[in-house]
């Protein structure tokens, strides 16, 4: 299941759960997503590779 398709099956009873769930996200989102126009880098490494 891809991270974004958590918001759709969970059960957002508390709202820590759902501050987790989007923690989780923003942190795949920003360090294990690989994009193809970044040179297959996560954002993270193409921004320190830049600097």
């Amino acid at each position: 299941m891809t991270p974004l398709r958590k918001f759709y099956f969970i059960n957002t009873t508390f709202i820590c759960e759902l501050t987790q769930a989007i923690d989780e996200y923003i942190n795949f989102y920003n360090y294990k997503r690989l994009q193809k126009r970044l040179n297959g880098l996560n954002p993270m490494k193409y921004r320190a590779n830049a600097a």
